[in-house]
């Protein structure tokens, strides 16, 4: 038996192959929720919190059926009972009364809250059961009266440490915050500030206040002054020749540069000359032939005697050709450039819309193989040790299955596994599963909700004793209308699937793998029928 968010069922495999002797509980919820945004509380105090739900507890022996809830399938909490003969929990049969109308939901009879009266003996024999004790590590029994007393004591308790929000058991959490916790504040010794210990390492590298090394010379000095030391005091620091201007490229240490300067004095002239002679050059203008004489010495011939031809004009001339000749080659590299970059738009332009049509191909064919499954589909989900290694530090671990069709046609589907983390609540360790409902391509075709039986499994790889749990749908669920985005965010199935301890007892994980079978049976309401609408055939899906 399945059940919404509010409801809790405890379905047995009448194969007998279900290996654990956990409750399976069957949610619909939010998908993007995780267990912990919603836990049911643990108290049984007598004041009853609007909306609260009955008991849900570990019952040692297990709660007996005249002792549930009909509504949220947990122990009756403030029971009170119908002139029908019925019990149910008070917040629960009078939410019932407010959303769905005036009826008892088992026999629908007339019913109205002034007739709901307490159930006494069935509240005094419900806290009398004894439940257990449901923190890690803790062994206690006790009657249910005493479990909120147990818990506020039991050292095995835990509570979220309000640094790092990590679950710590209460006896230990005062020595987590002081000596373990990673958001812990700790004292910079270099600076006074406070920082988080996570964040020591990093703090460590831009302190400004830190002492380090200078990387040249070894000295050893405030992170504030590195800068400063290493562009005027560092001896051993590289800098550049005073005449790098004039062409100089060496570099030295600045204890060195004062010895460069004395043994290169001739080179750094001739580099200055040949500095000074090239900007001369770039500014020359031919003297006129006329005035022979005025012309400065420097224009003279390499003898410098009067009346002998400029030889500038000649170099210059031959330098505007050379620039002449290099604009015409770079015209034409620009012309080639620009055919290429318009070549490769186009290019690019053909590749995306190849690769449109390989996505477009890919989805279709996705699509056909969906539609080959006729409701049964296994779902293989490999690497999965390394699933749980995420699970066991505490990253949320949440897989969705490609999509599957129940038929051709038939309604669009896909799977949902959690593997909870040891510090969820209620769920703790546990397998997840879900099913929702997709977008499809027949989803005009078919009627809605979806109505039929889902019978989920995790397969024993060898011996063939699989964990089965089997549901039935519920038309008033939004799990099951049709779905009005790509997948629908609310789901159905169980949150205590299977405990993880389960896989290590027989081989449902071979070879790093694990397999999940999902079968969908849908049936088409029988009220589609008196109205005149048939189905479309008799396809085995339908």
């Amino acid at each position: 038996m399945a059940c919404s968010d509010t409801h809790k069922s405890f379905p047995e495999d009448p194969s007998g192959n279900n290996s654990t002797t956990s409750c399976a509980m069957a949610i619909e919820k939010d998908c993007y929720m995780s267990p912990t945004e919603n836990p049911s509380t643990l108290s049984v105090s007598s004041t009853l919190q609007p909306d609260q739900q009955g008991y849900d507890v570990d019952f040692d022996p297990p709660l007996e059926n005249k002792y549930e809830c009909p509504i949220c399938l947990l122990g009756l909490r403030s029971a009170v009972q119908t002139p029908c003969g019925h019990r149910f929990c008070n917040s629960c049969i009078k939410k019932s009364i407010r959303d769905t109308g005036q009826k008892c939901p088992v026999d629908n009879e007339v019913l109205t809250e002034d007739q709901l009266f307490p159930d006494n003996f069935a509240k005094r024999e419900i806290l009398s059961l004894t439940v257990r004790c449901r923190n890690f590590g803790c062994d206690e029994k006790m009657e249910l009266r005493h479990l909120e007393e147990h818990t506020m004591v039991c050292k095995f308790a835990t509570l979220p440490c309000d640094q790092c929000q990590e679950s710590v058991r209460k006896s230990e959490l005062e020595n987590h915050k002081a000596l373990e916790c990673l958001r812990r504040l700790v004292t910079c010794p270099d600076c006074a500030d406070r920082v988080a210990y996570a964040d020591k390492q990093f703090h460590e590298q831009v302190c400004p206040f830190a002492n380090i090394i200078c990387d040249y010379c070894d000295m050893e000095l405030v992170r504030d002054q590195l800068m400063s030391h290493c562009d005027t005091d560092c001896v051993k620091a590289p800098v550049a020749c005073t005449f790098s201007m004039f062409g100089c490229r060496e570099k030295m240490a600045r204890s060195e540069l004062a010895l460069h300067m004395q043994q290169f004095t001739q080179m750094h002239m001739r580099c200055m000359a040949d500095f000074l002679r090239g900007q001369t050059l770039n500014g020359c203008l031919l003297a006129p032939s006329a005035e022979p004489a005025s012309s400065p010495a420097g224009e003279r011939g390499a003898s410098g005697r009067p009346g002998e031809p400029c030889q500038c004009g000649q170099q210059l001339q031959q330098m505007r050709e050379t620039v002449l000749e290099l604009e015409g080659r770079l015209v034409r590299q620009d012309h080639q450039l620009r055919e290429l970059s318009i070549r490769n738009e186009t290019q690019q332009t053909q590749l995306m819309e190849l690769r449109k049509k390989l996505a477009l191909l890919e989805e279709s064919t996705h699509e056909l193989e969906a539609q080959q499954y006729q409701g049964v589909y296994v779902w293989r989900l490999d690497s999965f040790s390394a699933h749980l290694r995420n699970q066991e530090t505490g990253h949320p671990v949440v897989l969705h299955s490609p999509p599957f069709y129940t038929g051709r046609p038939g309604y669009k589907l896909c799977l949902r596994l959690h593997l909870q983390t040891p510090s969820a609540p209620r769920c703790s360790n546990y397998i997840s599963l879900f099913v929702h409902t997709m977008q499809g391509e027949f989803d005009s075709q078919l009627s809605w909700p979806l109505q039929g039986t889902i019978r989920l499994a995790v397969l024993d790889q060898e011996e063939g004793q699989h964990h089965i749990e089997v549901m039935e749908t519920k038309p008033d669920l939004q799990a099951f209308q049709r779905p009005t985005v790509q997948r629908n965010p609310k789901g159905f199935g169980y949150v205590t699937f299977m405990p993880l301890q389960a896989l290590r007892q027989r081989s449902f994980v071979k070879d790093d793998v694990l397999l999940v079978r999902c079968e969908v049976t849908p049936r088409f309401d029988t009220s589609l029928r008196r109205e005149g609408v048939q189905p479309r055939g008799s396809e085995p899906s339908l």
